[in-house]
């Protein structure tokens, strides 16, 4: 996977790098997330693994389905990666592209994983704290994990902040192991 990551960072960033010009971030992020998932449905992807479609049915194939949520240069790019049988970089491609235009409106994502359902404020008091202490707006995905037993797991990027009871008597176990 990691190679593939590699191989699609190209086409993701000039992709951005043309979006950004454009003014159309939210126009390209929305037609790459429709071509991945497009291009990750089981009955496409068998299509596409199929020798016997040509690269124009392929790519037809996307662009009826996607329709005119697809722009232009959305449609180029597949149209691109089509013909070089490298169609499997549409999921990487959109997940790098979203990175990177977060990255530019100063986003980070945050995965919140708590023990039970929180309600809104609970919601809102973690996200601001975590605003505050990146400097940059959160976007936040919630989850609920009742092995955590109590408090909340947060993680944004490669960091993961411990605040559940669970974590607690992980470390705790791993104190008296010593």
């Amino acid at each position: 996977m990691a190679e593939l990551l590699t191989v699609a960072r190209p086409y993701a960033e000039a992709v951005f790098k043309s979006a950004l010009e454009r003014k159309s971030l939210e126009s390209a992020a929305g037609g790459l997330a429709l071509a991945a998932a497009i291009a990750s449905d089981d009955t496409m992807r068998s299509v596409l693994n199929n020798p016997k479609v040509s690269a124009a049915q392929k790519r037809e194939l996307f662009f009826s389905v996607g329709g005119d949520k697809l722009d232009d240069e959305v449609k180029r790019l597949i149209g691109m990666l089509v013909d070089n049988h490298r169609e499997v970089l549409l999921p990487f491609v959109a997940t790098l592209f979203e990175e990177l235009k977060h990255e530019s409106e100063r986003v980070v994502h945050a995965k919140i994983t708590s023990a039970h359902p929180m309600d809104d404020a609970q919601r809102a008091s973690i996200v601001g704290a975590l605003e505050k202490q990146y400097g940059r707006k959160v976007e936040a995905e919630h989850a609920v994990d009742p092995e955590l037993l109590g408090g909340a797991r947060v993680q944004v990027g490669d960091q993961v902040i411990h605040a559940s009871v669970r974590d607690a008597l992980d470390h705790m176990a791993a104190a008296l192991a010593r």
